[in-house]
């Protein structure tokens, strides 16, 4: 990522805390906010917004996975940044503070927000996605293990449409897919094998396409399908179909073909239904297609932060959009 030198001074300034609203930082307080972000620098002695423009600069060249999705280490300096517990005399809830920073964020392309637990997040605003340390594997929060259990029993009682529509759309937005479209259950005539398709644009601009085939329960090989169980021999010509079958991009005004197969399950997906699947596709459709279970969904949600569907919240929480004046 390449930043403007005016919009790096603004923001060294801001950490310095020669601006409004933000803590002052002496030189040993600007080494300890960066060993605080993770980041090995010490300050030198030297003008301090100058230094700290230049480490800005540094840390914006790290690699990232795409122009929406900033390096690790810039995300952690926005959010020490905005820690709460630095809040100025007049500025309690850092409103002033964040407003200041978005004045120079804005110029980029982004936007600083307070997450509902407090925490200091970043938006692309072309996109709008939030810009996320999404590290599926990593461990999670106590809030973030509370979150993940409602979203556990949400998967066990929702339908399908529901697993699509609340789950899987908003976290491929998230994860950074574009022209979503999904084709519903109401109406099959034209699914193809399919629940959604969607586009992925790479760092090079090539765009891939996807087909989503999504199935509430869990996926086995199994010979004939019990309970909430699929049997994974049902996907299979779907999964054929929707490799085989061509979409529409009205983008460019063509159809195309589909380069990768997500077959997601609200459930576990077996090994063996896995190996299965795999010994009946050729070599060029196995290499397309790929899964994601249960876990999958649950720790990809969770650490991407995104909201719970409104019927996984407590009770409390759905009772947001009353008026104080009006009685019960």
């Amino acid at each position: 990522m390449k930043w403007k030198s005016r919009n790096l001074r603004e923001l060294a300034h801001i950490i310095c805390g020669d601006a409004e609203h933000f803590r002052y930082r002496s030189s040993s307080y600007i080494t300890e906010f960066f060993q605080d972000c993770d980041l090995d620098y010490t300050h030198d002695g030297s003008t301090r917004w100058a230094w700290v423009s230049s480490r800005l600069e540094e840390v914006l060249a790290l690699p990232h996975p795409s122009p929406s999705v900033p390096p690790d280490a810039f995300i952690r300096i926005i959010r020490a940044a905005l820690d709460k517990s630095d809040a100025q005399e007049g500025d309690p809830d850092r409103k002033k503070a964040i407003a200041v920073l978005n004045t120079v964020l804005a110029r980029e392309g982004w936007e600083a927000f307070y997450d509902e637990h407090g925490i200091g997040q970043l938006r692309h605003n072309a996109t709008n996605t939030i810009a996320q340390m999404a590290n599926p594997h990593r461990p999670l929060t106590p809030v973030e293990v509370e979150r993940r259990e409602r979203l556990t029993s949400y998967l066990d009682r929702c339908s399908e449409d529901e697993l699509i529509e609340e789950i899987l759309l908003p976290l491929f937005r998230q994860l950074g897919f574009h022209r979503i479209t999904a084709a519903g259950h109401k109406d099959k005539a034209l699914e193809y094998g399919k629940d959604v398709w969607m586009k992925y644009t790479l760092p090079t601009l090539h765009v891939l396409y996807f087909g989503i085939q999504a199935k509430k329960g869990k996926l086995d090989s199994s010979g004939v399908s019990k309970g909430s169980s699929a049997n994974v021999a049902e996907i299979l010509n779907q999964a054929c179909m929707m490799l085989g079958h061509e979409i529409f991009d009205p983008e460019l005004n063509r159809r195309v073909l589909v380069d990768h197969a997500f077959i997601v399950a609200g459930g576990e997906i077996t090994k063996q239904a896995r190996n299965w699947l795999g010994n009946k596709l050729d070599t060029l459709k196995r290499s397309q297609i790929m899964f994601m279970d249960r876990d999958d969904i649950l720790n990809l949600f969770i650490v991407t932060n995104l909201p719970l569907p409104k019927s996984a919240l407590p009770s409390s929480k759905k009772i947001d959009s009353f008026d104080d004046d009006i009685p019960f």
